[in-house]
């Protein structure tokens, strides 16, 4: 078995009972050729520096929490394998968010764009539950599944330019996300996310398809497409030739 490889990592830290601005702490760390940056990131906070703050859970690319800006792009730490790397490796927060503390950012603002786009089901009526389930077709499922498979980890949000500039933009997920369900045969919401997402001030239009938020995703749910889908849709809804689609 070969030796670790020792490897240098300049992690952004942020604590603001000490720091007035976030400074860059460098740490050397023995990798083995198996080792991702979260797995370094364990290792710092176990052996050289408990302080160290960040965010993770399932360590499977699933849950989506470690999320951070690995060399400058954002990144699942859970699947960045620091053989991939040239050292030093430069670990910070996600871009376009608050920094809490050191590589954990405030995702309030994120919360609070996706419930506006309301992402669930709306029926006009609702059938009596003695009626059973609504039932779909393999192809009613398979128009939106892409969609639906974002884990709300934010890389895109970290990715996106017009975000960078203007924080009133609801994003990529969130427009995804009411895309989704806009495409849902059980959903009859499409009305009422109309205005949401054409809004002048953080809607679909604000996009300049720089397409970094697709490249990023790590599911590839590809919100970029999303985003220009969903403004053909709305460009043939305000002349009036395409009626928006309702279940009933």
């Amino acid at each position: 078995m070969s030796e670790p490889r020792i490897v240098k990592f300049e992690i952004l830290r942020f604590r603001p009972e000490q720091d007035e601005e976030p400074v860059w702490v460098s740490y050397e760390v023995p990798c083995p050729e198996d080792f991702v940056v979260l797995d370094a990131l364990n290792y710092i906070k176990d052996e050289i520096d408990p302080s160290l703050s960040y965010r993770w859970s399932c360590r499977m690319g699933v849950c989506g929490s470690c999320g951070m800006m690995v060399n400058g792009t954002p990144i699942l730490t859970c699947n960045a394998f620091v053989r991939d790397y040239p050292d030093p490796i430069r670990v910070s927060p996600m871009a376009n968010f608050p920094i809490v503390r050191d590589l954990v950012v405030e995702l309030d603002s994120f919360m609070e764009k996706l419930t506006r786009v309301k992402p669930w089901i709306i029926r006009k009526v609702e059938k009596d539950p003695s009626l059973g389930e609504y039932l779909q077709t393999p192809e009613d499922l398979e128009l939106f599944k892409q969609y639906s498979m974002c884990i709300n980890c934010t890389l895109c949000y970290a990715a996106c330019p017009v975000l960078a500039h203007d924080e009133d933009f609801a994003g990529p997920a969130a427009i995804a996300l009411a895309y989704r369900y806009n495409l849902d045969s059980r959903d009859a919401g499409e009305a009422e996310r109309f205005d949401v997402v054409n809004s002048g001030e953080g809607g679909i239009w604000a996009c300049s398809y720089a397409n970094e938020c697709s490249e990023v995703c790590p599911k590839h749910v590809d919100p970029a497409q999303a985003i220009q889908r969903m403004k053909l849709t709305s460009a043939v809804q305000w002349l009036g030739v395409w009626p928006k689609r309702g279940a009933e």
